[in-house]
């Protein structure tokens, strides 16, 4: 199986994190950081004043490689259907 949606998606993880991490003080990087990361959805809602970044963009990263783990899967699962 390869895995390249798997790569993508960390990579559009890695490079949002590291989008928002530069540039952390523009409104629209922060706009599109915390509208594509999943855990930063549900983050903030648990812990409200102490935020830590870290943790946030591993947890986004993370995420975005199993989005394109489940791609792959379902891509490789509907490719030995139709074989």
């Amino acid at each position: 199986m390869r895995y390249t949606a798997t790569l993508f998606c960390t990579a559009l993880g890695a490079a949002l994190c590291l989008m928002h991490y530069i540039g952390h003080d523009s409104d629209p990087i922060y706009l599109i950081f915390y509208a594509l990361s999943v855990p930063a959805w549900f983050y903030a809602i648990f812990t409200y004043t102490n935020v830590n970044a870290a943790l946030l963009y591993f947890l986004t990263i993370v995420s975005w490689a199993i989005i394109g783990y489940a791609i792959d899967r379902f891509t490789v699962r509907k490719r030995t259907r139709s074989h």
